[in-house]
């Protein structure tokens, strides 16, 4: 017996001790394989998951209006000088003056000294026009500061005694011209002055010979000089060149709405397409908004044509869903949740009629034309979830106690929505469509918002599936 027990303590270790090896090598091995089969596991699920695409809903039209470069034409003459000597403008350029304003002064000397003695009424005046200015001045429009100091010049040449009738008078030094007329005023030329819509050639368009003049000038002048330019006409045109294509799309147009491209600024002119030299041109007539533009001669355009905006989302996204069609009449609200929703009526085990609220989704109301309500009006009819009721339930009026029974089924149109990882559907309203893409109503009840996440390719989804 003693024998017996001292060989169970010796061999006892040794038996532990393989048991633990085991037990180790046994976790191990466990954990690889539930990794093991983790990773099949995924890689099964990848390959049996549904491949679907996101799309990011962003706004705006179907295709981008198509932008030109104008040839303007508007009714201006070049003003000569009508003596020599050194020239003071007093007018500010691009700026209107009336008719019998100063535009310049031409002086012997290059820096015409001039002693003038103001008014009290005059000094208060100026002193006034400089405070406003003062309060008024914006640091990021510093071009104000120039037309400020040609406005005050010409305010003190009229106090000083330049108030003559005639277009040329002497102040001091200086012969004082006058615009003979209203206008626009221009210390430019590139030789379009003088030219029509109809004296136009096809050469006129090429802005590579194009080339303007700056009449401004630090040196003397002689008589005959041309000064400056006048517009004397808010009226103006505008000629682009067109396709074949772009004329055939646009010859139903009598009006056009333009943006232009160097401030941003929009507005409507009267549209006709002319022949020049064989070539077919757009011809856009404005009467407003000349002085933005008089100093260009070529301006950038976008013709805003695709007026029609909205979200935009691929044509593969749409998908269709059925409703249960319900006259909106029958809706009624539930007095403690104030949801909206219908009354339907059941029959219970013991042969009773019971009402029961059941709270409805309404993905759409739509005049049905062929059903009149109350009024004589097309009936409203409320495009409800087939989840929240079955074929053949009885809901009843609460107002007169009128019952309808639910099977008449309608069609929206939709996507899925995957913002929270799984589809939803969320209703469209069709705006406008090209062969890819198309554009919906961005203020559709259940409908998209700017940004939200849909499925491209709708059709290898299902509805609440989970996506990730």
């Amino acid at each position: 017996m003693p024998v017996n027990n001292k060989r169970n303590n010796q061999t006892s270790p040794g038996l532990l001790s393989r048991i633990r090896k085991i037990f180790s090598l046994n976790i191990g091995t466990v954990l690889f394989g539930v990794l093991l089969l983790y990773m099949l596991f995924s890689a099964v699920l990848y390959l049996t998951s549904t491949k679907f695409e996101s799309y990011q809903v962003i706004a705006g039209p179907l295709s981008r209006n198509a932008t030109y470069t104008g040839l303007a034409i508007r009714e201006e003459s070049v003003y000569q000088a009508k003596s020599g000597g050194y020239v003071s403008y007093y007018a500010r350029e691009g700026n209107k003056i009336n008719a019998d304003g100063i535009v310049y002064g031409i002086s012997s000397t290059a820096v015409p000294q001039t002693e003038t003695e103001l008014t009290p009424e005059e000094l208060s005046q100026i002193r006034g026009e400089m405070l406003s200015f003062s309060k008024g001045f914006n640091p990021s429009k510093f071009n104000s500061t120039y037309s400020f100091k040609y406005g005050l010049a010409g305010s003190i040449l009229q106090y000083a005694g330049a108030d003559d009738d005639s277009s040329v008078i002497s102040v001091g030094n200086q012969n004082i011209t006058r615009a003979e007329s209203d206008g626009i005023v221009l210390y430019s030329k590139d030789g379009y002055e003088g030219k029509t819509v109809s004296s136009l050639t096809a050469a006129d368009f090429d802005q590579n010979s194009y080339h303007e003049t700056d009449l401004k000038t630090s040196g003397e002048i002689s008589s005959g000089d041309d000064v400056y330019t006048l517009i004397t006409d808010e009226r103006w045109s505008l000629l682009i060149p067109l396709s074949n294509r772009d004329a055939a799309d646009l010859s139903d147009r009598t009006v056009v709405r333009v943006k232009f491209l160097k401030d941003g600024m929009s507005q409507t002119g009267d549209f006709s397409i002319t022949e020049i030299d064989g070539q077919q041109y757009g011809q856009i007539d404005f009467n407003k908004g000349l002085i933005r533009y008089a100093s260009d001669r070529f301006l950038e355009i976008e013709l805003v044509t695709n007026t029609v905006t909205g979200l935009k989302i691929p044509l593969s996204s749409i998908v269709t869903k059925e409703f249960y069609k319900i006259p909106a009449d029958y809706a009624t609200t539930n007095e403690d949740s104030q949801d909206t929703g219908f009354m339907v009526t059941s029959v219970n085990d013991k042969g009773n009629e019971v009402n029961t609220f059941v709270t409805a989704t309404i993905y759409a109301s739509i005049q049905d034309d062929s059903q009149k309500g109350e009024d004589g009006e097309p009936a409203e009819i409320y495009y409800v979830d087939k989840e929240d009721f079955k074929e053949g339930d009885v809901i009843e009026n609460q107002k007169d106690g009128s019952r309808y029974v639910v099977n008449d089924v309608g069609v929206l149109e939709g996507v899925y929505c995957i913002n929270q990882g799984f589809a939803v559907f969320r209703r469209i309203e069709l705006l406008d469509q090209n062969e890819e893409y198309a554009v919906v109503s961005k203020d559709t009840s259940y409908g998209l918002s700017l940004y939200d996440h849909i499925v491209r390719n709708a059709d290898k989804v299902d509805e609440e599936e989970i996506l990730y």
